[in-house]
């Protein structure tokens, strides 16, 4: 069952807020474009979800600016100092999938955002901005593009295939020279690709650098999310801790991509393993699910977790138990039905 109370506790008529203190939403954290583009794309998702939708969509159409989207808002007052191009990659993401929904008004509002921040792409420097974008394009309906789509993806996914390219060699499948946060998103990003326009380059990318970043992440039967004290470098070593929820979601993704892509069962089952993470199959044997408050610690730490539950932790596992439980039922509906 979906656990929407801390995010309901989250959330105010302005968004979701940034951080908590333990369980307690903390007002002074402010509200980032980040977390309220995960929040839309969990709302879209539920049910009953419309007026957190509202919400979610109208922060995002707020933090425009000028030229792009700001990423943080403190008291009414929205600031660049913490802006970047992934978290517009993500808004650009969410808008994507908004124009998916039933909701009349939710899809228009992000396809009128989509149509005035899609160009500033062109100019991303950032794989994940990239990926990000590529992954909502293949996955949104977007009538507006509908001519120049697959020529965007192909675009988009080219730039990820010239980094890749670039980088790898016969030891390092990767598109950089190091991991850091949220890695699945560019394998993911090219398996989605595929199945769009049936690139087989981007698919055999994608493979390869799936199986690269599995190979080090599942080494000991369980996920083992690279920590970002001091993330990975080519050569170097593996920090254990601290690991981050959305990792462990960008690794779901990444993984159920490749296997609605491609039906291969060894990327099912090491999605359920990513999903497994959040519930104590990981280093620490500690469930990271507070069944107190339905929220999300917001990382597994060397003494255990850290017992603040942000946005960007819960919305992590929300939006893995959410994919699952749709999987779920659809499984039991073809079984029902055949």
């Amino acid at each position: 069952m979906v656990d929407y109370r801390h995010l309901s506790s989250m959330t105010d008529e302005n968004g979701i807020l940034q951080f908590s203190c333990l369980q307690t939403p903390d007002p002074n954290s402010g509200y980032t474009l980040d977390d309220n583009a995960r929040a839309l794309i969990v709302a879209l998702s539920k049910e009953d979800g419309y007026e957190l939708a509202q919400y979610y969509a109208a922060y995002l159409y707020r933090s425009q600016g000028p030229d792009s989207w700001y990423n943080f808002e403190l008291n009414g007052k929205f600031s660049s100092s913490f802006d970047s191009e992934d978290s517009v990659g993500r808004a650009l993401l969410a808008c994507c999938l908004g124009t998916t929904s039933h909701w009349p008004e939710i899809r228009k509002i992000c396809t009128d955002m989509l149509v005035r921040n899609l160009p500033q792409t062109f100019d991303f420097s950032s794989p994940r901005a990239i990926a990000y974008t590529l992954v909502g394009l293949c996955k949104g309906e977007i009538p507006v593009f509908s001519e120049k789509l697959l020529h965007i993806v192909s675009l988009l996914s080219n730039r990820l295939i010239n980094l890749y390219q670039l980088k790898h060699n016969k030891k390092w499948f990767w598109f950089e020279d190091y991991f850091t946060y949220c890695n699945g998103i560019l394998p993911q990003a090219l398996f989605a690709a595929y199945s769009l326009n049936g690139d087989k380059k981007a698919l055999k990318i994608g493979h390869d650098s799936l199986y690269f970043l599995n190979g080090i992440l599942f080494r000991d039967g369980y996920l083992n999310i690279v920590g970002n004290e001091g993330w990975y470098s080519k050569g170097g070593a593996i920090p254990l801790f601290d690991q981050q929820p959305v990792d462990a979601a960008s690794i779901y993704f990444a993984c159920m991509e490749a296997y609605e892509s491609i039906g291969n069962k060894e990327y099912l089952d090491l999605a359920k393993l990513a999903h497994a993470w959040y519930r104590g199959a990981n280093i620490h044997s500690l469930s990271l699910y507070n069944e107190k408050t339905g929220g999300c610690f917001d990382a597994l730490t060397a003494d255990g977790v850290n017992l603040n539950q942000g946005a960007e932790s819960t919305l992590s596992l929300l939006l893995c138990d959410l994919h699952a439980a749709k999987n779920m039922q659809l499984n039991v509906e073809g079984e029902c039905s055949s």
